[in-house]
């Protein structure tokens, strides 16, 4: 059922409606006693998860008992994070999600129907996996809170996703990244209907349609003054919630260029990017609008590592970025890729796939680090000096030099493209 849906490509929800909105449903969902809270953690802070956990505090006082950010593989908040990000909500209530030990399966999608989604590139069972708090807390919501923006694994971020991948076991989300980077994530990104869904849906439906989970939507894009805006709130416990976030999204966040790129800038905000983890969404959310000979440059000066995750870091550290054939070749060969195939799947996102080159610029990595991974290394302090983010405008630039460029300051917030890579 819908709860609450409003959104276009123009409307501007300010903190008012957010929670018009959000006090509308939640009253149509009568009184409880018992609440838990999903949000994202700090690396979706533009999302306005984090202003919308507040209010439902606010609505609900003691009955929201607790609130566990689903991390998915990511670090747990600090405190320092989650007084930035949930203003005013005591860290009495916040929960750590261990993703490698602290799971319940809930059931087991089949490998045939696995496989038939992915039109045979993989065959193995999926099990819909969630933390032990959403099976077994007996609360009676669960809020799922969080933003649909185009995604490298899902096509779309969120809905379900923040349920089964976000508060998943290691085994759920290493099986969904891979089958996602298999089949082929230029066929995935910007779509509702993937591969990936499918399988999440098909657990949604037969495996934790018990659970009373009700989601809470948001759309994100720039504004016309270079800020950020919210153009969508969606709230609601099926399909039609995420589906129509969905389509608003590709509206908002999705930018079609009007030929392939020579030349791309990304900076990544030090407080949201630490790890190329996170920071290879320069990468992969431009890479359909890349020419091939083009050159991506990377301004990161929050970088430090390459996993969130010290099993991950150290493959990512072993392997580099390859090609999507090489990695597959790899997973076939080496027992440890195959126990960790998220490593596997993002060392795929990560691949210039020899067809156009990616300039990192970090801010606590060495030159050797960089080169040891696949990628060509920048110094940070001159790059600025070139591509200054100060300077730089949203889109296309041309330099004093004569030198053009297109410039993106945050790539977690859209998907880029040209018209003949997106069909």
């Amino acid at each position: 059922m819908l709860y609450f849906a409003r959104g276009s490509e123009n409307d501007v929800l300010a903190s008012h409606d957010l929670r018009v909105g959000l006090n509308e449903a939640c009253g149509r969902l009568g009184s409880r006693k018992k609440v838990l809270a999903l949000p994202p953690d700090y690396t979706r802070f533009h999302s306005r998860a984090g202003e919308l956990t507040a209010m439902a505090y606010d609505y609900y006082g003691s009955a929201l008992t607790d609130i566990l950010p689903a991390l998915g593989t990511h670090f747990p908040m600090t405190g320092q994070e989650i007084e930035k990000m949930y203003p005013g909500v005591p860290q009495s209530l916040f929960r750590v999600h261990r993703w490698r030990t602290d799971v319940v399966t809930l059931g087991e999608v089949p490998a045939g129907y696995v496989s038939e989604v992915s039109e045979g590139r993989v065959d193995y069972p999926w099990p819909a996996q969630v933390n032990r708090l959403v099976a077994h807390g007996g609360h009676d919501l669960v809020l799922s809170i969080g933003q649909v923006v185009p995604h490298e694994v899902t096509g779309m971020a969120n809905y379900n996703k923040n349920l089964l991948v976000g508060t998943g076991g290691a085994e759920g989300i290493n099986k969904s990244h891979f089958l996602g980077a298999a089949y082929g994530m230029e066929r995935i990104m910007g779509r509702a209907d993937t591969p990936v869904r499918k399988v999440l849906n098909y657990a949604s439906e037969n495996f934790a349609d018990h659970l009373p989970v009700v989601y809470v939507l948001t759309v994100v894009g720039q504004g016309s003054g270079g800020g950020l805006v919210t153009r969508g709130l969606f709230i609601g416990d099926d399909h039609e919630c995420f589906y129509r976030a969905a389509e608003l999204s590709l509206k908002v966040n999705f930018t079609m260029v009007d030929k392939p790129l020579h030349k791309v800038v990304v900076y990544l905000d030090p407080n949201e990017f630490k790890s190329t983890w996170l920071g290879n969404k320069s990468i992969y959310r431009t890479r359909m609008a890349i020419a091939d000979g083009g050159e991506l440059t990377v301004l990161a000066p929050g970088l430090r590592q390459f996993g969130e995750d010290e099993e991950i870091d150290r493959l990512i550290r072993r392997h580099g970025y390859l090609t999507t054939p090489e990695i597959l070749s790899l997973v076939d060969e080496e027992e440890e890729l195959r126990d960790n195939l998220s490593a596997a799947a993002h060392l795929i996102h990560g691949s210039h796939e020899n067809r156009f080159t990616i300039t990192y610029c970090p801010g606590h990595l060495s030159r050797e680090e960089v080169e040891s991974v696949n990628y060509r290394y920048g110094n940070l302090e001159e790059m600025v000096r070139k591509y200054d983010p100060g300077r730089l405008k949203e889109g296309y630039n041309t330099l004093p030099g004569g030198e053009e460029l297109f410039y993106i300051s945050n790539p977690a917030l859209g998907l880029w493209a040209s018209a003949e890579r997106f069909g």
